[in-house]
């Protein structure tokens, strides 16, 4: 597990900060990482631990960025059951959708086969407003 890929789907940019950060803090533990801000499922190492940092939007959405990604793995023909992945869900808990597109990725990546490698995170930024920080105690709880 020496090769991550970090897809993140962002509305106002705080799910590629965090991207950025697990990126700078994997290569200092000498991981290879590539970071997908666009995600397309034809440029993503399906062998790689795949960290998928997601923000909820309006209504519990995927943020527009993400979307033809999650088109293109509910209708791909790919073989998903040896992607490895982890989720990591940002959002307000003072809305009802709180982190509901990460969960539904999440629950998406799971019934196409594939293996929840490390638990949910959930980050509140009510709670955190610097999102890196619980991304990365997570980081070093699971990955280091």
């Amino acid at each position: 597990m020496k090769n991550v890929s970090i897809i993140t789907g962002s509305t106002l940019g705080g799910a590629e900060y965090v991207g950025d950060h697990l990126a700078d803090l994997l290569e200092d533990m000498d991981f290879i990482t590539d970071i997908h801000n666009q995600p397309n499922l034809d440029e993503i190492d399906n062998n790689s631990l795949w960290i998928l940092i997601i923000s909820t939007h309006g209504a519990g959405d995927y943020p527009d960025n993400i979307k033809p990604f999650i088109q293109q793995l509910t209708k791909d023909t790919l073989n998903t059951s040896k992607v490895r992945f982890a989720v990591v869900a940002i959002g307000d808990s003072s809305y009802d959708t709180f982190c509901a597109a990460g969960k539904s990725l999440q629950n998406t990546l799971l019934e196409l086969g594939c293996i929840e490698e490390f638990p949910l995170l959930e980050i509140d930024v009510t709670q955190h407003s610097i999102p890196e920080e619980p991304a990365e105690l997570w980081l070093k709880e699971h990955i280091c």
